[in-house]
């Protein structure tokens, strides 16, 4: 019974060790929806497909991407309203909007979660959570995932860089650290624009998105 005892107290002590983990994992939540399988990711290099769909933003307006591309190109984040990784995150987008800007780089936060629609990720839902978090850039509804599909993303967050031609330049993670802003020893998203705006190569070009699974519906 001791030795029981013993083993019981080892594997709870483990448990709680791993759920307490701090470290970042790679990937984030791994599930796709079942059924709906990944699209193929947008090679760099490649042109901005459906650049001229339009999808409806929480201020009311239809936009499309080339409504919303700048001078240098265009940063499309694919995001939602509940996941902890966007949460995480979340409070670095008016810095990057703001940065964005000063480099003449459209900014588009896109929610593509189709199969949230009727809960957490539905139109109304988005209106107020752009109002709470004081979004200043377009936050838009992917009708069906659309826009995901084609550019491959399967993440939230997901960034997909393009160029002043709308050609992919960077795809990836906004940082290093989720968690930790201050911490953050590679800023992915802020140097590849500096890079793109100063005509020299973007490296890395691809990081591995870390994030909750893109919300998709089954088209069969």
């Amino acid at each position: 019974m001791k030795h029981f005892g013993i083993m019981l107290f080892i594997l709870w002590a483990s448990v709680f060790a791993a759920c307490n983990n701090t470290t970042q994992p790679e990937t984030g939540s791994t599930t796709q929806n079942k059924g709906v399988d990944a699209p193929a990711s947008l090679e760099i290099g490649t042109p901005l497909p459906k650049s001229d769909l339009k999808m409806a933003d929480v201020s009311g307006s239809e936009l499309s991407a080339n409504e919303i591309k700048g001078e240098n190109g265009l940063l499309v984040i694919f995001s939602c309203n509940e996941c902890p990784y966007v949460i995480g995150w979340e409070d670095r987008y008016p810095k990057i909007a703001e940065f964005c800007q000063l480099n003449k780089i459209g900014l588009m936060v896109v929610n593509s979660n189709e199969a949230q629609r009727d809960k957490e990720d539905s139109p109304e839902a988005m209106k107020k959570h752009a109002m709470e978090k004081g979004y200043n850039f377009p936050y838009l509804l992917d009708k069906n995932h659309q826009l995901a599909d084609a550019l491959g993303a399967t993440r939230t967050p997901d960034l997909f860089l393009f160029d002043k031609d709308l050609k992919l330049a960077y795809k990836g993670c906004i940082d290093d650290n989720m968690k930790e802003p201050e911490k953050v020893q590679q800023f992915y998203i802020k140097n590849a624009v500096n890079s793109l705006v100063a005509g020299q190569p973007i490296d890395p070009n691809v990081t591995k998105a870390v994030g909750c699974s893109i919300k998709r519906i089954s088209k069969i």
